[in-house]
């Protein structure tokens, strides 16, 4: 259940169920319901009506908003989005998240930092989860192309959206969900000023995407490149530690 208390020594009560469907994706489910019951049940075109139908299935399932339990610890940050880690790079973060906007509230460091990025197939989870706690300061809406999200280019020149969390120590991450070849519509469930808590959703992209992540200096990856990742639940670094990870594909 929502909220329960769970640990690494078997508190708490795990048991599958089925994903519910955010209500951001039952329209577009129900949409696709409809058109393929007018071709089997109006036109009688079953070559065309239950393909439909099982599109409506996949509808339905991209839409899928699964339970996470969320590790709790303040120097851990976690993967804001399913997918793959598609790419490791050291690089300034974006403009946007640096200026000074005019709120108030300061914008990440110049510098290069390490930025991980998370590419979302069709078939992952498409919600985004917050890496941290904290207070939302800056949620940046840019319009842009659609090149296939995998590439390094899709940081700059793709829709995007970035988002500024600061939590109460002054610590600040900023992150930044990108539209892909496929999806057309970021959708943010936040706003400057909203309080998070790690894992807690904070919007999605529809059909396919990518979501970028600012580490803060000092802190390494936790994870390695081509390693598949779980929105609120993979730790992606912890805040400070240093330390060469490497794995075998295999």
């Amino acid at each position: 259940m929502p909220g329960d208390l769970l640990d690494n020594r078997g508190r708490g009560d795990a048991r599958w169920s089925w994903p519910p469907i955010h209500p951001e994706g039952r329209k577009f489910g129900i949409i696709a319901v409809i058109v393929s019951l007018v071709f089997l049940l109006g036109l009688d075109w079953e070559i065309i009506g239950w393909p439909l139908l099982l599109l409506s299935l996949g509808v339905f399932a991209f839409f899928r908003d699964p339970q996470r339990v969320v590790p709790q610890d303040d120097n851990l940050i976690v993967a804001p989005a399913d997918g793959l880690v598609s790419l490791i790079a050291e690089v300034e973060p974006p403009e946007e998240l640096m200026i000074d906007d005019g709120s108030g509230h300061a914008g990440l460091t110049p510098g290069p930092v390490t930025r991980i990025s998370i590419f979302m197939s069709v078939f992952d989870v498409h919600i985004n989860r917050s890496p941290i706690a904290g207070t939302v300061r800056r949620v940046i809406y840019i319009p842009g192309s659609f090149v296939d999200a995998g590439l390094d280019k899709a940081s700059e020149e793709n829709e995007r959206q970035h988002v500024l969390i600061e939590r109460t120590d002054g610590l600040k991450l900023g992150f930044t969900q990108i539209a892909g070849l496929v999806a057309r519509r970021i959708v943010p469930f936040v706003k400057p000023g909203d309080m998070l808590g790690v894992g807690q959703r904070v919007g999605l992209i529809r059909f396919g995407s990518r979501v970028d992540v600012y580490l803060p200096a000092g802190t390494d990856p936790k994870v390695l490149l081509g390693q598949k990742v779980i929105a609120g639940e993979t730790v992606l670094a912890e805040v400070g530690s240093q330390q060469l990870l490497e794995g075998v594909s295999q």
